[in-house]
């Protein structure tokens, strides 16, 4: 029987990219009630809009998915916001929860949280072996101090907090503002806008060297409703593909897949951020039994085709 069957679970960010899908994929666990409270109904950076959605819904489990997020130029022109806004939201939901005995709260992190030169494939005891990337330090320290947070917690009050990590997400209903988004609807964007303006070539950051492993969105939605059913540890952990691609190569098969044939231009001068990127998925695997299943072929596919019937 699952854990979840019954109980009230909120899911901050539950209106999002992710989380949409992680609220569908719970619906399968057999909660009582999943509430999706929205930033204008509840300000998370406040204390007292915290304790007022607690007071209002009576969670019994939290799924903390609302975050500040964007690819490595907002990241640059946000370090301080992204830091403070991150880290209040986590810190004052997981001591507002505590003292108010909720059961369990499972927190996405990020693995922008690694160090900038971890060993690939990232382990999640690599996490305090150096700084993050530079790029996105203040989002990942921020993140990781959350980590800290339900480790702390579950040692002094035996609060049930656990940390996922999970790696670079793509799919149907992403961020494709160019002003924020990610690197693959980043990219969509870009080379269907080409395609339909008969461009000969498309301009892109950076050298094309640096590697990213990236996991579906429905995948990715079904490790934490899995891990929020299952899982119960202290240790956080990877969610991921376990397949890397180089940006060229993830560039060259976006221009293949939108059927665009102009050249490629590449900006040194742009920073190619983390140099690789790639999980370690066993304890995923072993501690709850999650694996993902989405082809990334298939994935990007069925990406490209919604941004296309949807912008």
């Amino acid at each position: 029987m699952s854990h979840l069957a019954g109980k009230r679970v909120v899911v901050t960010g539950g209106a999002g990219f992710l989380g949409s899908q992680v609220v569908r994929r719970l619906a399968d666990f057999g909660p009582a009630h999943v509430a999706t409270p929205r930033k204008a109904e509840y300000d998370l950076t406040e204390q007292g809009q915290v304790r007022k959605l607690l007071d209002d819904l009576k969670p019994q489990v939290i799924v903390h998915l609302a975050a500040v997020v964007g690819g490595i130029g907002a990241n640059r022109e946000n370090p301080g916001r992204y830091f403070y806004e991150n880290a209040v939201m986590g810190i004052l939901l997981m001591e507002e929860a505590r003292k108010r005995g909720v059961q369990k709260m499972v927190t996405v992190g990020t693995i922008c949280s690694y160090p900038k030169f971890t060993p690939v494939p990232f382990k999640e005891d690599a996490l305090w072996d150096g700084y993050p990337e530079e790029t996105n330090a203040p989002y990942g320290v921020a993140k990781k101090a959350l980590l800290v947070q339900a480790q702390a917690y579950r040692q002094q009050y035996g609060f049930a907090g656990v940390t996922l990590l999970p790696v670079n997400l793509y799919g149907p209903g992403d961020n494709f503002d160019p002003a924020s988004s990610h690197v693959i609807p980043a990219l969509i964007k870009k080379v269907v806008d080409a395609r339909e303006a008969g461009r000969k070539h498309i301009d892109v950051w950076g050298t094309g060297t640096a590697s990213r492993e990236f996991l579906f969105v429905r995948d990715a939605a079904d490790g934490i409703a899995t891990a929020a059913d299952r899982y119960d540890h202290p240790d956080a952990v990877n969610l991921g593909s376990g397949r890397e691609i180089t940006i060229k190569a993830l560039t060259e098969l976006v221009c293949e897949l939108c059927r665009f044939d102009g050249e490629l231009r590449w900006d040194p001068t742009k920073p190619d951020g983390q140099p690789r990127r790639c999980l370690d998925t066993t304890r995923a695997a072993e501690r709850f039994g999650w694996t993902a299943s989405t082809d990334f072929r298939t994935g990007l596919m069925e990406t490209i085709a919604w941004y296309e019937a949807n912008r």
